[in-house]
């Protein structure tokens, strides 16, 4: 396999690519691009200010327009906030358009955006998009903009490639890879863990009333991304064994995942890969959690245990029986399913073949 490629790797402009990561996606992106610029590729990251200045960081130009009074008043104005981003990716998108092909070989998005795939057609390389969220309204209109859309697409899981099939019919399977050396196999403990972004969509809640059923101590770590919600819901559950212990680095979240005796995952939606149960099971801590989105996809009866959706009884009543799983069968199903190397290996191949 060939090495050296330059590649424009496209992230959020919502949250800096930076430790501690906002989000499971500003985690891969971060991840991805180290592991890239490691095996020989020149890779270009564009993404919001304030990311990690050690990657070749082009920080995404996230300056508002300077919209006229009249143009504000205008019953037709968005939020300021949607209209800064679309500026941002809309500047980013034309600068790639006019000299894309003498700086990159090809561009791989990953934002969550329209425009990258609605003005693919107008750059001179090939364009990559990964899916990593269920269908949405903008991205099926844009990837509708043109019969033949130009951009080859990834899906971090077959459970979000079978969701975008209507729109997508054959989008390559690539999920998110853990670096296997940061997330080492831990001794486990005498803890339940929780980690991710605090919002209603990831239910924290759901696995502090499984942990108190359970009689379990937990540990919850994460962004709170939604303060309203924590308060309500999050806030009153904390005590007597439930622990919130902030926002935590890699390193840090590394050290106590692999010192539980099981983590648990509560999506309350259709999660679409779920990063922290591979970060989980390359700890070596077996996971606990709820029957939907991809998690099937991740966990084998070795390694883990699916309660049905929103169902906090039957998750505590399954914690015992996680807890006694093999912690070398979690870090083995991680090492074969879901590291970061089994990822880059797959992505370096798509450049390959798209460059050549």
């Amino acid at each position: 396999m060939s090495t050296g490629l330059r590649i424009a790797l496209i992230a959020s402009a919502r949250f800096p690519v930076r430790e501690p990561f906002a989000g499971g996606l500003e985690a891969h992106i971060w991840a991805l691009a180290r592991t890239l610029t490691a095996r020989g590729h020149r890779v270009g990251l564009f993404a919001a200010p304030g990311s990690d200045p050690t990657l070749d960081l082009h920080e995404l130009p996230v300056h508002r327009p300077k919209l006229s009074a009249a143009a504000r008043a205008d019953v037709s104005m968005p939020d300021p906030e949607w209209m800064a981003e679309h500026h941002a990716y809309l500047r980013l998108m034309l600068d790639l358009s006019e000299n894309g092909r003498r700086r990159f070989d090809v561009v791989h998005n990953n934002s969550l955006h329209y425009l990258p795939i609605a003005m693919a057609s107008a750059l001179p390389l090939p364009v990559v998009t990964t899916l990593h969220t269920p269908p949405t309204a903008w991205l099926e209109s844009a990837i509708q903009t043109r019969r033949d859309c130009p951009v080859t697409f990834t899906a971090v899981s077959a459970h979000t490639a079978r969701a975008w099939r209507p729109t997508v019919p054959a989008a390559r399977v690539v999920r998110n890879g853990v670096d296997m050396r940061t997330w080492s196999q831990g001794p486990g403990g005498t803890y339940l863990v929780w980690s991710g972004r605090l919002v209603p969509e990831k239910g924290p809640h759901l696995a502090a009333e499984a942990a108190r059923k359970a009689r379990i101590p937990l540990r919850l770590a994460g962004p709170v991304g939604d303060p309203r919600y924590f308060t309500e819901y999050v806030e009153p559950l904390l005590g007597d064994g439930v622990d919130y212990v902030g926002h935590l680095d890699r390193r840090s979240l590394a050290d106590l995942v692999g010192a539980a005796r099981a983590a648990l995952v509560t999506p309350c939606w259709d999660e679409p890969y779920g990063l922290v149960v591979a970060e989980a099971l390359a700890c070596g801590t077996p996971v606990g959690g709820f029957d939907r989105g991809a998690l099937r996809e991740i966990l084998t009866p070795e390694c883990g245990r699916l309660a049905p959706p929103g169902d906090a009884a039957a998750l505590a009543d399954l914690i015992p029986e996680i807890a006694r799983l093999d912690r070398r069968a979690a870090r083995d199903r991680a090492e074969r399913f879901c590291s970061l190397q089994v990822m880059a290996n797959q992505y370096s191949a798509l450049y390959e073949e798209l460059t050549t």
